[in-house]
This record gives structure tokens, C-alpha cells and sequence, in this order.
């Protein structure tokens, strides 16, 4: 059993503006950036499992991936990974794991797949990150985790 860790960032997605992120805006020099991270619990060769997802989960035009296991985007203050609750109903997940099942040349078999939203906060400033999980993620159905641009998991 192999793990493979992807994190598919948006070539045309740049840094927005952090007030968007929240109900009430902050008001600072604080923005943001969106990828999303795959970990794949897998049986069969890495570059199929590569392969699997530049073919499965990149768009090859529009997105570009990282597979280091590192975070993709430097000179962050902090970042919010954030997904679905173990037994909560995750479409993205089952639409891909179906895909997959039914698909007729499989190279690896997939045992588990984890799907999280990470958000890179950048500031100029001291910002707290509890008013950005208090508006991002949901409670009743989101699992987070946050950690500081020294690699210390904060929350």
C-alpha cells in the first residue's frame, strides 16, 4: 500500500482578497489562494498513480499539480485544510471512486481517497485564523486543521 499526495493549484487562479473569505470584512492587507489536496491510498506503481491523477483530477490546461507532499505556495502566514467529516456524503469522493471502479484499464486500485480544500492566508499583518474557520467551515460537517508558515500545526 502506497500514498500519494497531490496538490492541484489553478494557473489562472491568483491571490483575491481575504475579505471575501468572510461575512464582515477585516479590513488589512490580507489575502488569499485556493488549491485543493488528494491523498490517495493506492496498490500499484507511483507514476500510474500520477498518471491517475493528471488524467482524473487535473485539468492539464488550466491547473498544474505538486506532488512533493510539501506545501505548493510559499510565504503564506498560515493555511486551512478543510473537508468533508468521515462518514458525511461527499459527492466529489464518490463520483471519482465510481469513475474509477467502473473504469476498464485500471493500473492501480484505489482503498481510499481524502479530498481537502487548503486556503493560504497572506498577511502583512498579525491575523488570527479562528475568524477564518468560523466562516469557511461548517461545523456539523467539516473536519480542519490549521498550520503556521513554520510548519506548527495551530488548530
Amino acid at each position: 500500500m502506497a500514498i500519494l499526495t497531490a496538490e492541484v493549484i489553478g494557473k489562472l487562479d491568483g491571490k483575491g482578497d481575504a475579505d471575501t473569505l468572510v461575512y464582515a470584512p477585516m479590513g488589512g492587507d490580507c489575502t488569499y489562494q485556493k488549491t485543493r489536496v488528494y491523498s490517495i491510498d493506492y496498490n500499484g506503481a507511483s507514476n500510474d498513480a500520477e498518471q491517475f491523477v493528471m488524467g482524473t483530477l487535473v485539468d492539464g490546461y488550466a491547473e498544474e499539480v505538486s506532488f512533493t507532499g510539501e506545501p505548493a505556495i510559499e510565504n503564506y502566514a498560515f493555511f486551512i485544510d478543510y473537508g468533508m467529516k468521515p462518514g458525511a456524503l461527499d459527492l466529489e469522493k464518490e463520483a471519482i471512486m465510481s469513475s474509477h471502479r467502473g473504469a476498464r484499464d485500471r493500473s492501480i486500485d484505489i482503498s481510499s481517497l481524502k479530498i481537502t480544500q487548503r486556503v493560504y492566508i497572506f498577511s502583512g499583518g498579525e491575523v488570527a485564523p479562528n475568524r477564518f474557520i468560523r466562516d469557511i467551515c461548517n461545523s456539523a460537517i467539516h473536519v480542519w486543521s490549521v498550520t503556521e508558515a513554520n510548519d506548527r500545526d495551530v488548530a
